[in-house]
């Protein structure tokens, strides 16, 4: 089964609003999470199935925006949307890995001591150092590259759409 099309609108549409919601909700919390592991631990496994639900979203909204960019007519500034698009999804990918190793890390007893042996504690300072850097580099990347996909698309629908000057008409 495709998604492509919803109550007669282009999915897409719907869909790019999940992306735009939950990868900057996600990188939020993956900052926090890696500066305060106790806040990771309190998050628990909600931590990297957020990270999941975006990373899954992503090929949701793109290949919903294949199918459109099919049924519109070619223009320049769709093509650099889609184009843009097709790069999110190695951010989001970022973004669910950091995200499963700041809890899988972070997580244990409640005075802060590790579950059995494994992954590194968060607690130590240099991997906590790494992980709050790497977090915040994929955190930023994911935002600013959807802020600027959100851009490119926004400028490839209402390009043309709107007057600049109010139609003096009252409502």
């Amino acid at each position: 089964m495709s998604f492509t099309v919803v109550n007669g609108l282009p999915a897409h549409v719907l869909f790019v609003h999940f992306v735009i919601v939950l990868i900057p909700l996600s990188a939020l919390a993956l900052v926090i999470c890696a500066i305060r592991p106790n806040a990771a631990r309190r998050l628990g496994v909600a931590l990297p199935l957020l990270a999941l639900v975006s990373l899954a979203s992503v090929p949701l909204a793109t290949h919903a925006g294949e199918w459109l960019e099919e049924h519109v007519g070619s223009d320049a500034l769709v093509r650099k949307h889609a184009e843009l698009g097709d790069g999110l999804l190695p951010w989001a990918l970022g973004l669910f890995v950091l995200a499963t190793v700041v809890w899988w890390a972070a997580r244990g007893t409640s005075d802060g001591r590790t579950e059995g042996r494994g992954i590194a504690r968060l607690s130590s300072t240099p991997v906590r150092v790494a992980a709050v850097v790497l977090s915040l580099a994929v955190s930023i990347g994911a935002v600013v590259d959807v802020y600027r996909i959100g851009d490119s698309g926004a400028k490839a629908a209402w390009h043309d759409g709107f007057s600049k000057s109010a139609s003096g008409q009252d409502h």
